[in-house]
């Protein structure tokens, strides 16, 4: 969660190099940190949410910074924001009037997750001018766009499922 606000700093000073090494090092640690969790059983409710918080985290950040320098499209930044409002604003109703939420992230959240992350560094690459294709650029916004409508109807459609559940179990 802290190496947030090194990635975006360096981001907003245009620093792009020193960003890709802050993002690196956010991708390691959070690596090392799901491996130590299950190599040593280290799991925990907590850790569950705050895993994939610090990843929204750094990668809302790093969309908000690249929007702010006029560097990727501010509906794709929109989009991103009420995704992420619709999964925390739709987990919090599930748990105060369903029951216990547990932090299952699906497929098409962790397939939104990885072209966000690899957008972001596309971005990056692409104005730390190392040598990349301007056309990838534009291809990779609406792939992210696509796989962020997905993965949100994605989330709509598995928790309508469990709370028909919840309730037809509770009748």
């Amino acid at each position: 969660m802290f190496l947030a606000v090194p990635v975006v700093m360096s981001l907003l000073q245009e620093e792009f190099g020193a960003a890709l090494v802050w993002f690196a090092v956010a991708g390691f640690s959070d690596g090392l940190d799901g491996f130590l969790a299950k190599q040593f059983g280290w799991q925990s409710r907590l850790g569950s949410i705050l895993d994939p918080l610090a990843d929204k985290l750094l990668l809302v950040c790093a969309f908000t910074a690249l929007t702010w320098l006029a560097l990727i499209p501010l509906w794709l930044l929109i989009a991103v924001l009420a995704r992420d409002l619709l999964i925390v604003v739709g987990g919090v109703i599930f748990h105060y009037t369903l029951g216990r939420f547990e932090m299952q992230p699906s497929r098409m959240s962790k397939v939104n997750t990885f072209m966000q992350i690899v957008f972001v560094l596309a971005v990056v690459f692409y104005h730390g001018d190392f040598a990349f294709t301007p056309w990838l650029i534009g291809a990779l916004v609406y792939i992210v766009f696509a796989t962020t409508v997905l993965s949100g109807i994605d989330y709509l459609w598995i928790w309508g499922r469990r709370a028909i559940n919840h309730i037809q179990l509770n009748r």
